[in-house]
């Protein structure tokens, strides 16, 4: 997609996923510090992009520490009653909290999988505006990992997917319409969701 195009584009939606207990980790994943700030600030500043015109952090257990924290950013924060349902209920209250036809896709960002960069970002908007691929998500040495960004005409079967499964059984169904993006940046792959994994994911100084 030329520049022009892109210019003129429906804008993509980037959705931070903060809903969860922590209950591993004893405190709110999202508000964890990271070179000089939370969780949720980095996935905020990394996910600024020309591309990206709305932004959602979606709470749920922790919606009153997390919403303190960001009270000084202009962002809209979405809070998911049915949080204890599991990552799925978040994905869908971003989605029912965007007006229809108003985005292109969304930039899936969950906040346990936090250490990704800006280049990483736009790298991955990049492939998805010269794609006509319906799901795009980064690879770091064979292996899967986040973010994805999913095409606007997902989301009804994002909103109808089994609680069980969640977003994945999109993902299986348009097998043939996924976009693998190689990446040298292992934290796509880094699930953070305990003192122990924390640890390990922050043990080397380039990714305190």
């Amino acid at each position: 997609m030329n520049s022009s195009a892109v210019e003129h584009a429906r804008p993509l939606a980037a959705i931070i996923l903060a809903g969860g207990e922590s209950r591993r980790m004893g405190i709110p994943k999202a508000l964890l510090p990271y070179r000089g700030k939370t969780f949720v600030e980095h996935l905020l500043e990394v996910t600024r992009h020309p591309r990206v015109g709305v932004t959602r952090i979606v709470v749920g257990a922790h919606a009153n520490e997390i919403r303190e924290k960001l009270s000084g950013h202009a962002v809209e924060i979405v809070v998911n009653a049915d949080w204890a349902k599991g990552q799925l209920s978040s994905i869908q209250a971003a989605i029912r909290s965007l007006s229809e036809g108003g985005t292109e896709g969304m930039i899936l960002c969950p906040v346990d999988h936090p250490i990704v960069s800006a280049a990483l970002i736009a790298h991955l908007i990049e492939e998805f505006d010269s794609s006509a691929k319906a799901i795009v998500l980064p690879t770091f040495h064979g292996r899967r990992g986040h973010p994805l960004i999913f095409r606007a005409s997902l989301y009804p079967e994002l909103l109808q997917a089994s609680p069980e499964v969640g977003a994945r059984q999109v993902v299986w169904a348009h097998a043939d319409d996924v976009l693998e993006v190689p990446t040298e940046e292992e934290g796509v792959v880094l699930n953070i969701n305990d003192p122990a994994s924390l640890e390990r994911a922050l043990g080397s100084p380039d990714r305190q």
